[in-house]
């Protein structure tokens, strides 16, 4: 079964997220739990909990088909103590918010070096951030975001993602979400069948599919290798059409959510629609 949706608003409160998705034709859905771009958000209402718990219920969404995803603001790898520690903490904050909801993941970008340390080192103290807050919080699994290696973000290579698996004590606690154009701006082609096929095999023997939580699907305004985040509709980028219908077609896929972010929101209950076509 292929649960496709997109990053729907949660404006007006959590519990419109999941009418939001079902406006669009989607069987899955993603959201932020609170303002991504604040640390600190007022808590979670009670009756802003039962609401979505029952929206959920009402539209058949069940937690394997949501991909919460965290504050931009979060550096689980910061060089600097304090920020390091505003940044664990808000951390933590996602993962109860997302417990209180019912969710058992929470979508996030690994964290940056800033220039200051190691990539080894950077690595380690994700895994160790990731670590105290699967301390802090039960049945809630850290899944990692690969990133388009921008600036000094890691986690563009999928050693970088085993790295920090490596670093985890509860490996049934972590998982992965792949960003198609992410990987692709990393330098993984996924534009012809020969590349696309190589390319989750790297994955499948560095990383493996078992730790696949989740995908972000969109195409890439930039080329491959580009180290660009630029998201494009599906078909209408650099990676191409093709791709998305492999990954619809592909079983390896199933029953995670398949998310988009691409930026023409208007459109997207044709794209969710011709994602449901292809994996017929």
């Amino acid at each position: 079964m292929k649960y496709i949706g997109a990053h729907v608003s949660a404006a007006g409160g959590v519990e419109n997220s999941p009418v939001n998705a079902h406006n669009i034709g989607a069987t899955a859905f993603a959201l932020f739990t609170k303002n991504q771009r604040q640390w600190v958000a007022k808590p979670l209402t009670e009756e802003s909990i039962k609401k979505f718990k029952e929206n959920c219920a009402k539209y058949g969404y069940k937690p394997e088909q949501i991909l919460p995803h965290d504050s931009y603001l979060i550096n689980l790898g910061n060089p600097d103590a304090e920020g390091l520690q505003k940044s664990r903490t808000a951390f933590i904050d996602e993962m109860q918010r997302c417990s209180q909801l019912g969710l058992d993941r929470l979508n996030f970008h690994p964290g940056s070096h800033l220039k200051k340390i190691s990539e080894d080192e950077c690595l380690a103290t994700i895994s160790e951030s990731i670590n105290i807050a699967l301390k802090e919080v039960d049945g809630v699994i850290a899944v990692i975001e690969n990133t388009a290696g921008q600036g000094t973000n890691l986690g563009f290579k999928f050693e970088h993602l085993a790295k920090i698996i490596e670093g985890i004590e509860d490996k049934s606690r972590v998982g992965v979400c792949i960003d198609t154009c992410h990987a692709f701006a990393a330098g993984y082609d996924l534009s012809t069948k020969e590349a696309f096929t190589e390319t989750f095999n790297q994955f499948d023997s560095i990383v493996g599919f078992s730790y696949l939580k989740g995908m972000h699907i969109n195409d890439s305004k930039k080329g491959v290798g580009s180290r660009v985040d630029r998201h494009e509709s599906l078909g209408v980028g650099a990676i191409g059409e093709s791709c998305f219908r492999w990954i619809a077609e592909d079983s390896r896929f199933d029953n995670i959510p398949l998310i988009l972010e691409t930026p023409n929101t208007d459109i997207w209950p044709q794209e969710i629609e011709s994602l449901k076509e292809w994996a017929k």
